[in-house]
């Protein structure tokens, strides 16, 4: 599957390695019901907006990158995320290349990666986040030549780590937490990290529709504030 938005992103699964191509499988074939109940109002609306989903191969096998949100910002702070954000004017049409665009320029500012070394090879159907009022689109890619990562403005980033997949799909790992406004979602607890929201249930779907869930606990509960 190769693909191009805009005229310069390319969308490739050209020479995956063959454990993310369940990866592949499912974005071709996923129903935006199946990933959230949120999704974005019928009627238009909401921020558009990005987040990179990268996966990569570290010294305990495939992994995420994630990032760990200042406690000071106002939207969703001191909460472990994808890197991304709001598309930008230059980003490009939001409809089209934008989402790609904006996914790895985040990416860039908030971590340091280095945006030429990732592979973009899927994007998942767009979600919303009420309580931000954003509209998200998932751009999936592979860490195909890894470079240096950090917190790049501790004003945005408290820190930049990465979770082997094998610590997301353990059942000790994983549990049920409850979210201010009453909804109740997956979680998991990798990385010295409390992962929910947003991000825990992008991950959870991919995990299920990949096949790599395994049977967990859905009545263990953890407290938002894990560490109090």
């Amino acid at each position: 599957m190769t693909s191009t938005y805009g005229g310069d992103v390319e969308v490739s699964a050209h020479g995956l390695p063959e454990w993310l191509l369940p990866v592949v499988r499912l974005a071709e074939t996923i129903e935006p019901r199946q990933l959230s109940r949120f999704l974005p109002p019928s009627q238009g609306g909401g921020r558009p907006s990005a987040v990179l989903v990268l996966f990569g191969e570290g010294a305990d096998g495939p992994e995420l990158l994630l990032m760990e949100r200042s406690g000071s910002l106002r939207s969703h702070a001191g909460q472990p995320s994808f890197p991304g954000g709001a598309l930008d004017p230059e980003d490009g049409d939001p409809d089209e290349e934008g989402p790609l665009r904006a996914a790895l320029r985040e990416a860039e500012e908030e971590t340091g990666l280095d945006p030429s070394g990732v592979q973009v090879f899927a994007v998942l159907p767009r979600l919303y986040i009420p309580v931000s009022g954003f509209v998200v689109t998932p751009v999936l890619g592979w860490w195909r030549r890894p470079s240096p990562v950090g917190a790049v403005d501790p004003a945005e980033t408290a820190r930049v780590f990465t979770v082997p997949v094998a610590d997301l799909t353990d059942p000790a790992n994983r549990a049920t937490t409850v979210h201010p406004s009453g909804h109740r979602g997956p979680a998991f607890l990798v990385g010295s990290a409390l992962v929910w929201g947003f991000t825990a249930g992008v991950i959870d779907r991919i995990l299920h529709f990949a096949g790599w869930e395994r049977p967990w606990d859905r009545a263990k509960h953890v407290s938002l504030d894990w560490r109090a």
